[in-house]
């Protein structure tokens, strides 16, 4: 790929630069006995684990250089997302090809990083359906390792999905076929699910945007954008670095966020305008600030809301969560789009958070514009028939190498040939998800969507600031939280923590639906 072609996609990187509070504001417990499980006698437990893995951290520190932040330029215009190709001409069918191959591009002169992509691709193409569709993906793995393509949020099938049971070998291809469900409409994505191998291939670059659309959509006419929010960590060479055992424990985070590939673009926002955000990034919350503009969440995971909610604080996106926006602006001028500090309990030594700007934003005032009052009919799950209840936990386990620390659910490490939990088809569950750590991990779980029903804290508990179907949830360090889903297809699906670090040390399970 030439240099030129790449800057589309990927245009610079992101300093840690630290902004004022002021520019960022919108205008607006105990660690399970269990837990160790295999290894107990290399494991240590409780409240002071976080202490021990400072002290262990910071004894066993070595250091990568990092590229300098000052490497790219920035302030390029924000790039559109290339199409993934429809090779049907047929309506209603999309049928394409996904190659995974590895790419050397040039990033600045003398430095060339190879990049594992899709069809050559940072991020991936975007792949564009609408509800009712049949889609049919043929995916080419070229590179070094087995690989999956999981369809990230997408209602289909359990061997459709890309699970890590269901891994293509190096040099070898397989036919994803699924049909978009109607009602589905919503922000997804695509990204490797194998097995012990998705962090390296998704911090090597692979994933990518896929929406689907419905005929009747409320927001048409609304213009529409779509930032893509990734990491990228790079030597002083100017080679992907390796994770570190801070990345391994937290989550890799690395020193250039992008969007849509280019660092710190401007965006031009010419009145009300539509919104679609991904967070791609392995480990990283963002917590985003839109200034000088009314903002309005309109969709979340699984699609619209059943009503437009104002927000008045930033917008908290763990990594794999999408939202859509209704942004309106209230002035004219420049502004800084930003993600405010937010602590999530990372362990050892690790530098304070910091805000830090993600992009300038143009903005151009709106006309008066009004929402809908209603945007869909958001569909009713019945009362629960069967309860499960699931327990993150974290332990040092000296025998890991990567970082000697696992992550675990219900006292357990994954093991792809054990079924944790089990499911009727169509039954409507309640699912309880505790967080029983110092730090906060996610939840998301693969073939269904769910609905919010509480968050518990402190003994406090509260409903959700609004309904939507979401597929990832946050959880704070002890905090519990009580959903309602129902799985709809059969065969095993996986739930983990979306942390992807956290995922390959273990905290996943499996779910067989019967």
């Amino acid at each position: 790929m030439k240099r030129r072609n790449f800057l589309i996609n990927i245009s610079a990187v992101l300093s840690g630069l630290a902004v004022t509070k002021t520019f960022a504001k919108m205008d607006h417990s105990m660690i399970s006995g269990q837990m160790c499980g295999q290894n107990s006698a290399n494991c240590k437990m409780g409240d002071n684990m976080h202490e021990h893995m400072h002290m262990h951290m910071t004894n066993t520190k070595t250091s990568q250089k990092l590229l300098p932040t000052s490497s790219f330029p920035k302030g390029l215009n924000l790039p559109l997302l290339a199409n993934l190709k429809n090779e049907s001409t047929k309506q209603g069918i999309f049928e394409a090809t996904l190659n995974l191959k590895s790419v050397k591009i040039s990033l600045i002169p003398e430095l060339t990083t190879e990049f594992w992509t899709y069809n050559g691709m940072v991020p991936g193409p975007k792949i564009e359906v609408f509800e009712g569709d049949q889609v049919k993906i043929t995916v080419k793995n070229d590179l070094s390792q087995p690989t999956t393509v999981h369809w990230h949020g997408l209602l289909i099938p359990a061997d459709q999905d890309g699970n890590p049971q269901d891994e293509i070998p190096a040099g070898s291809s397989r036919i994803y076929e699924f049909t978009i469900p109607k009602g589905s409409a919503g922000t997804y994505w695509y990204h490797p699910h194998g097995h012990n191998t998705v962090a390296e291939q998704v911090y090597h670059g692979l994933a990518g945007t896929f929406i689907v659309r419905s005929k009747n959509d409320p927001l048409s006419d609304i213009p529409e954008q779509n930032w893509f929010f990734s990491d990228l960590k790079l030597t002083d060479k100017g080679q992907i670095a390796n994770n570190s055992m801070a990345d391994w424990m937290n989550g890799r985070e690395g020193q250039f966020v992008l969007i849509n590939g280019s660092y710190q673009p401007k965006i031009k926002v010419n009145g009300t305008t539509r919104i679609r955000i991904w967070n791609a990034c392995s480990g990283r919350y963002l917590n985003l600030s839109i200034p000088g503009c009314d903002v309005y969440l309109v969709g979340s995971d699984g699609g619209l809301l059943a009503q437009p909610y104002l927000l008045n604080k930033p917008l908290l996106l763990t990594p794999a969560e999408r939202a859509e926006l209704v942004i309106i602006p209230k002035h004219s001028g420049l502004f800084y789009l930003q993600s405010i500090s937010y602590d999530r309990g990372k362990m050892g030594d690790i530098p304070p958070e910091q805000d830090f700007i993600l992009a300038e934003l143009e903005l151009n005032k709106a006309d008066s514009f009004d929402l809908p009052t209603t945007l869909r009919q958001l569909p009713i799950l019945g009362e629960p028939v069967a309860h499960k209840s699931i327990e993150y936990t974290e332990a040092m386990d000296m025998k890991e190498p990567r970082g000697n620390m696992i992550f675990l659910i219900n006292g357990k490490r994954h093991d792809m040939s054990r079924v944790d939990l089990e499911s009727k088809i169509h039954d409507v569950e309640e699912w309880t998800i505790i967080n029983n750590s110092h730090m906060d991990h996610n939840f998301h779980i693969h073939g269904t969507q769910f609905i919010v029903l509480s968050h518990e804290l402190n003994g406090v508990k509260t409903p959700p600031d609004y309904v939507a179907l979401k597929d990832t949830i946050n959880l704070r360090p002890h905090e519990k939280i009580t959903l309602k889903m129902q799985q709809n297809f059969t065969g095993l699906r996986m739930y983990h923590c979306h942390i992807i670090e956290h995922e390959t040390l273990g905290m996943m399970g499996q779910l067989l639906v019967k």
